[in-house]
């Protein structure tokens, strides 16, 4: 009599799965730098659909760093990953929070914060709790210095 999979079967195989490819991610491109993520996008054995960075935070939700959206009805159409402008000018730390976004991009709602982690920080050869801790200084740092009603910082809010 064979098994029948569980969606924690399911999961399990994905989290083996993100680890492996930010795995291939860190080998393919070592220390990804704002230049590196740039080619990253380009690379469709790493980011499934095509993917483009837009510092703007209109779409996101108050306190959010960044999210992709997609720019139309297929994921073949391509997303928008939009990162608060408060990164604009700190572009060696938009790939930490680009690659825990990626993994929407790729796998979609199915995936979870820790399969984010998991992914992000195999791709960039970190611990995971460093990771963990590297994207929530980010997250922290746009909450300190952003609060919602300002004008720069604005965001709107779904």
């Amino acid at each position: 009599m064979s098994k029948q999979l569980t969606i924690d079967d399911a999961r399990q195989s994905l989290s083996v799965h993100l680890a492996a490819k930010g795995i291939e991610v860190h080998q393919k491109y070592g220390r990804v730098g704002w230049l590196q993520l740039l080619r990253l996008l380009q690379d469709r054995s790493c980011v499934r659909y095509p993917c483009e960075i837009k510092f703007d935070a209109e779409p996101l939700l108050p306190g959010e760093f960044g999210h992709p959206i997609a720019k139309g009805q297929t994921p073949e159409e391509g997303f928008t990953l939009y990162v608060h402008p408060f990164f604009a000018t700190r572009l060696e730390r938009v790939p930490l929070l680009a690659l825990y976004q990626l993994v929407l991009v790729n796998y979609g709602d199915f995936v979870s914060a820790d399969d984010a982690e998991t992914f992000g920080s195999q791709a960039l050869g970190l611990s995971k709790d460093e990771y963990y801790h590297a994207v929530c200084d980010l997250a922290d740092q746009l909450h300190e210095t952003c609060p919602t009603n300002s004008d720069f910082c604005s965001v709107r809010a779904k």
